[in-house]
């Protein structure tokens, strides 16, 4: 007995674009065809309508346990459900304590059995003096580590030094686990940040000065030649340069098992909406011009850059105020709007495929992380899926935002893609 059918939605993923119905039966697609013949007790009409396997954001930060005044698990994972996401990779510096112990795992394991309505997976850290712990981790069942070439802003969570990356790369490789990374060279946008406040230079344009490109560039280099001699596979988080994911091209042809993601806020704001908006738009690395927005765009279309994460970092108003744009938090709020940035600058702007967006939201993601029953639309697979009016147009309201704290630098926007029902493993969590 099917529980569900969804009857005539164009359905979308890696290998699919076609018209078919959709039938759900404990938690799992049952068939994908057209006119199927199922027996089931609810049936939904699809048509006009897309059907998209569920997103999958590798990199939030829900800040659970700890600072749940900045956002919790409940409502970081229903603004996921809200933009059509069905599972994301929790990042571990913002938590308090940070996940960097097998003690702080299980701690952070529980909440989210708790209260976290769609999939949740971990990121172990990798910090200074936590080698011993990765095999604890690893066997945990995290999905990676992360680690930090610069300031992460939480004190708990030290940047890696070089010995602490290619120490904690040979480690991860043994255990057959991958290194997420925050690539920026510490001692260039320390100096210039330090040169920039000791000269009383403190506002918008002091600090995106102050975290060139060359510092993601060249960190990104680095981490490449750590991974090559140690085998290890990486991960290089938030790429916000052109040169930063042609590097990581460079290093796939000569065999370095490397990939990378971008965010939202690089393909749809620029410096200059930085400007403009202010401390919602702070973030590290730093927004940049037009030109490398338009890099990233055609790494996007050229298949080279293979997904998008939303780096959902809130914090409380307060954090996001201030006369010194050094000292403001530095994350930016957006992991409900991903898919919808996506169709509306991508599909609609740069003419990417509905393919491609199922690709960098979830096929792509699945693929790399090892979720073998995420990311498509087939038989046999979980059923997490969200239906998409991707022709319907609306103006993002601080109301309609599901986060802790209203804040977002795509409030005001008009958006293109509605997303109608989120289900995950056949429960329907949103709509």
């Amino acid at each position: 007995m099917t529980d569900f059918t969804i009857r005539g939605a164009r359905v979308i993923d890696a290998q699919t674009d076609t018209i078919a119905d959709v039938a759900i039966a404990d938690g799992r697609i049952r068939a994908v065809a057209p006119n199927l013949s199922e027996n089931a007790s609810i049936e939904i009409d699809g048509r006009g309508l897309i059907l998209f396997p569920g997103g999958i954001d590798p990199h939030v930060h829900f800040n659970e346990p700890g600072r749940e005044d900045w956002e919790g698990l409940r409502t970081g994972t229903a603004a996921l459900a809200k933009g059509g996401v069905t599972s994301f990779f929790d990042m571990p510096l913002n938590s308090s304590p940070v996940t960097t112990t097998v003690e702080a795992y299980d701690d952070k394991r529980r909440l989210m059995d708790d209260h976290a309505s769609v999939n949740s997976y971990i990121w172990g850290g990798l910090v200074p003096g936590n080698l011993g712990d990765l095999a604890g981790l690893a066997e945990r069942g995290v999905v990676g580590f992360k680690a930090f070439m610069s300031n992460s802003g939480i004190d708990e969570f030290q940047a890696s030094d070089d010995a602490t990356l290619y120490k904690g790369m040979q480690t991860i490789a043994s255990l057959g686990k991958i290194l997420a990374v925050h690539a920026e060279n510490d001692s260039i946008t320390s100096v210039l940040a330090a040169e920039a406040r000791a000269a009383g230079r403190v506002g918008v344009r002091d600090y995106l000065n102050s975290r060139p490109a060359i510092a993601e560039i060249e960190a990104i280099q680095r981490l490449i030649i750590f991974a090559g001699e140690t085998g290890c596979k990486l991960h290089i988080v938030h790429v916000s340069t052109g040169c930063g994911v042609e590097l990581v091209r460079q290093a796939q042809v000569l065999g370095v098992d490397v990939t990378c993601e971008t965010c939202p806020h690089y393909l749809v704001l620029t410096d200059e909406d930085v400007e403009r908006l202010g401390a919602v738009a702070k973030c590290a690395p730093p927004i940049r011009n037009a030109d490398e927005q338009t890099a990233l765009w055609a790494k996007l279309a050229d298949g080279t850059l293979p997904m998008v994460g939303s780096d959902h970092s809130p914090a409380p108003t307060s954090m996001k105020q201030g006369d010194d744009f050094f000292a403001i938090w530095g994350g930016i709020a957006g992991c409900q709007s991903t898919l919808s940035l996506l169709l509306t600058y991508g599909y609609y702007k740069q003419r990417l495929t509905l393919q491609q967006i199922a690709k960098l939201t979830s096929c792509n993601v699945a693929k790399r992380f090892g979720l073998s029953n995420k990311g498509a639309i087939q038989p046999g697979m979980d059923a997490d899926m969200t239906l998409v009016d991707i022709d319907a147009e609306y103006t993002l309201k601080a109301e309609d935002l599901e986060y802790k704290h209203k804040i977002s630098p795509y409030i005001g926007m008009t958006l293109r893609g509605n997303i109608v029902k989120t289900w995950v493993k056949g429960e329907l969590v949103y709509g």
